[in-house]
């Protein structure tokens, strides 16, 4: 019953509320015909973009372009930043890093306990109302046990681009040139190749997974949702073939 009622909800509700209006004006509109055609497939477009299937379907190919090395080895830690508040409360003061990049965080921690390698933070002010992700990193970090001296940021990138070409500017001043990437799956591809522009060959460590290794179908997958990673997929995409212009 609860399925059921979680199955209605989706179309009942926005985002697929959208969808269910589209699909009621076309068929009320069917008369003109053009109109109610053009209605119709914007239906469908949206219906596709906020259906979870969707989503894992694009994203399932970018997660999976890397696997994590059983025994990685490298003379530095890269981790990138993904999002951050600059004034929500933590433990030991403002600033909270966002679900991506805390899980990018927490690998990145548990890499360096592995290793005992160096760590570069790479992340600025992406919005005005976003924190400095390579600061706030290097606190929390700090709180965990990481020694300070061992953590290196590079707190001005708004972009991947910027992160690749900033982080190769500050191993070059510290003669490290063996990173191990940590990034969000889903960024992995696109973070590689960035870095490979920079001419710094990277060994990837993939965190922070969406989808599962092995892709289940089910009726939820079908109901709209607003936490569809359709439009997460489809932004990595277009940064990967903007890298070959």
């Amino acid at each position: 019953m609860e399925y059921i009622i979680k199955f209605v909800y989706g179309f009942i509700l926005p985002p697929g509320l959208f969808v269910t209006l589209l699909v009621i004006l076309s068929i009320r509109i069917r008369r003109h015909r053009p109109v109610a055609i053009i209605t119709g497939s914007l239906a469908v477009l949206l219906y596709l973009s906020y259906i979870p299937i969707t989503g894992d379907l694009l994203l399932h190919p970018l997660e999976n372009a890397y696997q994590p090395p059983s025994h990685p080895s490298g003379d530095v830690i890269v981790m990138l930043g993904g999002g951050a508040t600059p004034d929500t409360p933590d433990i030991n003061g403002k600033g909270q890093l966002s679900g991506d990049a805390a899980n990018r965080l927490l690998t990145t921690f548990r890499l360096y306990k592995l290793t005992g390698l160096p760590i570069i933070l790479s992340g600025g002010k992406v919005f005005p109302d976003s924190g400095i992700e390579a600061d706030i990193a290097k606190r929390q970090l700090i709180a965990l046990g990481v020694p300070g001296n061992k953590i290196m940021t590079e707190n001005k990138s708004i972009t991947t681009t910027q992160n690749a070409r900033n982080t190769k500017a500050v191993m070059r001043t510290h003669r490290l040139n063996r990173p191990i990437l940590v990034t969000s799956a889903f960024h992995m591809r696109r973070a590689v190749m960035n870095f490979n522009k920079t001419g710094v060959q990277v060994q990837p460590y993939p965190t922070d997974y969406l989808t599962s290794r092995r892709l289940s179908v089910y009726p939820m997958q079908f109901v709209p949702s607003e936490g569809s990673a359709t439009s997460t997929a489809v932004k990595e995409y277009i940064g990967i073939l903007a890298l070959y212009f």
